[in-house]
């Protein structure tokens, strides 16, 4: 059985903030019956019209095992408490959406709790406790992508990158695309897995094909680390050719991409390109919301895309605290899903 924790409608009640003559969208979501397994459960979502599954990773190993800091295990909790109590109206069909839980990683994160980045050897542990967080995740999402559903996968490091390219490359029988709203390429050697090296591996394992990182920070990356990408064949549209020196129109210039690289591609999004967004690595001078918002509404746009990833939300990484970080965190993946979720429905 996968290691996997299914919601229902119940686990719901907590949060769900009912009003009499109004509908949630925590109570449009379609529920399948709660005695089914996964593939059981995906069939028959599918067969009821859902397109997109939800699903949450509260982990934080992937950042700490990078050197960082910790916080992302509950930035599902946080957009699942938002999410479920905007409003079911004639502008998103929730009926076409499936919350299916979380995947069960509390024991790798207790794991983790006493181990020190700082000692070559815990290090060594924390990276073999993420590569073991990478062979539960994938058969989830591979389930998804087999079933022909779209997943949203949230909460957690960048790391679930691996899993999300490798479980659409091999229901694929190919090698997939990515573009990445990032300050990092997140392309680090292979020295264990943790949140900076996902799509490097992915590229050697051959899941990975053509990769495009948006809002590259041009001074938050080595020499060393620019040299590497370039080498690679990695494509940059940097934070300052786009949005200090304003060289490019960067709508246009995804587009482009696109059409050069055709084929199925994820979205990803590493949150800590919004500025002011709780995250482990808190940055003041990134790109807006909206445009965050715009960067998925138009890549979700294409029938091409098969996914979208946000990563590294940490409510408790907040300046204010975390009933702060709680609340800006759910807000702002809310308004991410949204604009993914209504891009998706209007190319029906």
């Amino acid at each position: 059985m996968l290691p996997f924790t299914f919601y229902q409608a119940a686990d719901l009640a907590a949060f769900q903030q009912l009003r009499a003559g109004e509908q949630r969208i925590g109570e449009a979501l379609f529920w399948p019956e709660p005695h089914l397994d996964l593939t059981q459960r995906l069939q028959q979502a599918k067969a009821a019209g859902v397109r997109i599954v939800l699903l949450g990773v509260p982990e934080d190993i992937g950042p700490r095992a990078n050197l960082g800091l910790g916080g992302a295990t509950q930035g599902w909790t946080a957009f699942v408490r938002k999410f479920i109590n905007l409003q079911a109206n004639r502008f998103l069909d929730a009926s076409q959406l499936m919350l299916l839980g979380e995947l069960d990683c509390a024991d790798l994160q207790q794991q983790s709790q006493s181990l020190d980045p700082t000692d070559p050897v815990q290090l060594q542990q924390l990276r073999q406790l993420c590569a073991q967080l990478d062979q539960r995740l994938e058969p989830v999402l591979r389930a998804i992508f087999e079933t022909k559903l779209r997943p949203v996968v949230i909460g957690g490091g960048h790391n679930n990158a691996l899993p999300l390219l490798a479980a659409l490359s091999q229901s694929r029988q190919q090698a997939v695309n990515a573009i990445n709203l990032d300050p990092h390429a997140d392309f680090r050697l292979q020295e264990g897995r943790h949140s900076g090296n996902g799509f490097s591996y992915a590229k050697a394992q051959g899941y990975l094909q053509h990769y495009l990182v948006m809002g590259l920070h041009e001074l938050k990356n080595s020499a060393a680390a620019l040299a590497s990408i370039a080498a690679e064949g990695v494509d940059v549209l940097s934070y300052q050719q786009l949005f200090v020196r304003q060289q490019a129109d960067w709508p246009a210039l995804l587009q482009q991409w696109q059409a050069k690289h055709p084929g199925p591609f994820g979205i990803e999004l590493d949150t800590d390109a919004i500025t002011g967004m709780p995250v482990s690595a808190y940055n003041s001078c990134g790109v807006s919301v909206q445009q965050a918002e715009h960067f998925v509404y138009l890549l979700a746009s294409s029938s091409d895309s098969q996914y979208l990833h946000l990563a590294e939300a940490a409510p408790e990484r907040h300046p204010a605290g975390v009933a702060a970080g709680m609340n800006d965190a759910g807000q702002i993946l809310t308004a991410l899903v949204c604009a993914f979720v209504m891009a998706k429905q209007q190319r029906q």
